[in-house]
């Protein structure tokens, strides 16, 4: 489901979001942080979006991440540091470990809405060593793959355990393979599909754009 909502997101984008003014995204941006902080309220956390019931939830989730993100890119909100890789690996890992409690309802909201744009901005302002801007822009460009097929294996794999309630040892040794043949599954769905379809899309876009100077 909100693997759906991702590619609603961008066709969203192509049609309308691209278009309109600052202003405008800023508005909407303030309406879907209102959401998110509703439903969190509401069910006590920001899960969901993974069935019919929660739709809602998970298109709140999405409509904020997609357009702060969108924002943060017009308003060229960039904060120069030298974390590096590393350092914002460290703050990625840091709300990712933070636990689960019953004041989830206000700390998951306060992690999207103010965290995750602070790390946003700081990833773009961020010096690289030598030889780790390969890695980050493998990373950027394998993103939008990795996320539009890790749906179904997850299902697959969540139906493998509760089948077969697999021990650790196991599960080291699933999960780590899994996680190779994704990246590799995600990587030609890069190549095959989404390099060539953007590459398309851009050359028609400034093909556009020349005939309108003429």
């Amino acid at each position: 489901m909100v693997t759906f909502l991702g590619v609603y997101s961008q066709i969203a984008y192509a049609l309308i979001l691209y278009r309109i003014r600052r202003s405008y995204l800023f508005l909407l941006t303030i309406l879907s942080a209102g959401a998110i902080c509703f439903v969190a309220y509401n069910s006590g956390n920001l899960l969901g979006g993974w069935s019919g019931p929660t739709f809602w939830n998970g298109c709140a989730r999405i409509s904020y991440s997609f357009l702060a993100g969108l924002l943060i890119y017009r308003c060229n909100w960039i904060i120069k540091n030298k974390l590096g890789f590393s350092g914002l690996a460290i703050l990625l890992l840091l709300a990712f470990v933070m636990p689960f409690s019953e004041w989830n309802w206000l700390t998951e909201p306060f992690i999207v809405l103010f965290y995750f744009p602070l790390l946003i901005a700081l990833g773009a302002g961020a010096i690289l060593k030598t030889g780790q801007e390969k890695i980050c822009v493998f990373s950027g460009k394998i993103s939008y793959p990795l996320y539009m097929t890790h749906y179904a294996f997850l299902w697959m794999f969540g139906n493998y355990y509760s089948n077969f309630k697999p021990d650790t040892t196991q599960l080291i040794f699933i999960i780590a393979t899994a996680v190779i043949l994704l990246v590799g599954f995600a990587y030609f769905v890069m190549v095959i599909y989404d390099i060539p379809l953007r590459k398309y899309l851009t050359n028609k876009r400034k093909e556009k754009i020349a005939k309108q100077k003429i």
